[in-house]
């Protein structure tokens, strides 16, 4: 029986022709190790690119990693990157990540512990870099990085990679388009990124500083200064314990950490395990390591099983309550006892401590409001931003062979 000729499950109309198998070192024209160099004095304009870490969603270098200065500015232009370079790192928890040097402001070099892949003039840079983004790539990295000590891959065993080729105008085809969806990967990210700033800089500017009696910003139509309330004045922390197999129950797990969102549908869990009793409108509180921010609003009874508190509100409204243990001036309290190995947040110290509060529950709700809604704009980018990234996921799947 003929093999049958190597396709990718997704083409572009007018492409026929198979793809051929190749080695990565046939479509580069070099392989070269990267500079070691110190950094000294920066002139404003020569560039050191000293690598830290490659991203693993996008893929790109921090901006403090690009304004490095170079140590020795007549270093060999041999060093200096262009466009289209591919960069491979070679040692440690970054080896096998892949950066593609597409433009930068001023000359830059490029670091002691990456491989330098020159592609050649019969390939697409940008589909050699996609490329590494596939299974089979990763696959590749890890059985061949496996060593005694310090994992690796040196440039002769990057140049050996086998990748199937179509012809350079199929490659220009697929690379565009991954490309642009990485761009809109890209854009979605920052947008993200840009909702959880500002709603940390509102919660700071909703709430009053240590020892003011009155927010920096604050809704029309309220004016009376807040008061200081002991926060076990506030609520009742709830021990009922339960394992009602009926309930939901929530664990660490569960949780996006800082989001106050489920990760999964708590019906496909197996229930029964034992924990404290919730009701629809009470607040968790994940009490161990504070700073891992696991926290939930739940609309729902269920069972918090772990180290939660489950806090009732009793002289506040339960949505403030909710919003009062984000801020900064709870978390820095809760994570107090930081310094041992399992930290977990002093009651004692908490319940006795004083938070301010507006007198007027109207004020406490809308204020809860307004970050609620904040908190459904950052959910809604975030899962525009997963189902980005799985449609990737799977192109990259499709469009390879």
């Amino acid at each position: 029986m003929a093999e049958q000729a190597k396709v990718p499950a997704i083409r572009f109309a007018g492409f026929t022709d198979p793809w051929e198998q190749r080695k990565l070192g046939d479509v580069a024209s070099s392989f070269d190790y990267g500079l070691n160099a110190a950094a000294t004095e920066y002139d404003g304009q020569n560039k050191y690119l000293r690598i830290t870490d490659i991203d693993d969603e996008t893929h790109e270098f921090s901006k403090s990693d690009l304004t490095t200065p170079l140590a020795d500015l007549a270093m060999s232009a041999d060093y200096l990157l262009k466009e289209g370079d591919l960069l491979f790192a070679r040692t440690g928890a970054s080896v096998g990540k892949t950066y593609l040097y597409r433009q930068f402001d001023g000359m830059v070099y490029f670091a002691g512990f990456l491989i330098r892949a020159r592609i050649g003039e019969g390939a697409d840079p940008e589909f050699a870099y996609q490329a590494t983004l596939t299974d089979a790539y990763k696959k590749y990295v890890a059985i061949t990085s496996q060593r005694s000590g310090q994992p690796g891959v040196n440039a002769q065993e990057y140049a050996d990679y086998q990748l199937m080729l179509p012809s350079k105008t199929e490659q220009q085809q697929i690379g565009m388009t991954l490309r642009s969806l990485d761009d809109l990967i890209t854009l979605h990210q920052r947008k993200y990124d840009k909702l959880v700033i500002f709603k940390k800089s509102m919660l700071e500017k909703m709430f009053p500083k240590d020892g003011e009696s009155v927010p920096e910003i604050r809704f029309a139509g309220f004016t009376d200064p807040w008061e200081q309330r002991k926060f076990s004045n506030l609520t009742d922390r709830v021990s009922m314990q339960s394992s009602d197999p009926d309930l939901p129950q929530v664990e660490y797990e569960d949780i996006v950490s800082g989001e106050g969102t489920l990760n999964k549908d708590l019906r496909d869990k197996e229930g029964g395990k034992t924990g404290i009793k919730f009701y629809a409108g009470d607040v968790l509180y994940g009490k161990l390591r504070p700073y891992l921010m696991n926290w939930l609003y739940p609309q729902f009874n269920g069972v918090a099983v772990g180290d939660f508190w489950v806090l009732r509100a009793t002289e506040c409204d339960s949505s403030f309550l909710y919003r009062l243990v984000q801020t900064d001036s709870f978390q820095r309290l809760a994570n107090v006892s930081s310094g041992s190995k399992m930290p977990r947040a002093d009651w004692n110290l908490i319940s006795q401590s004083f938070f301010a509060v507006p007198a007027d529950y109207a004020e406490q709700r809308v204020i809860a409001k307004s970050l609620a809604e904040l908190d459904d704009l950052i959910t809604l980018h975030q899962r525009k931003l997963e189902l980005l990234q799985n449609i990737k996921k799977s192109l990259l799947d499709k469009m390879f062979v």
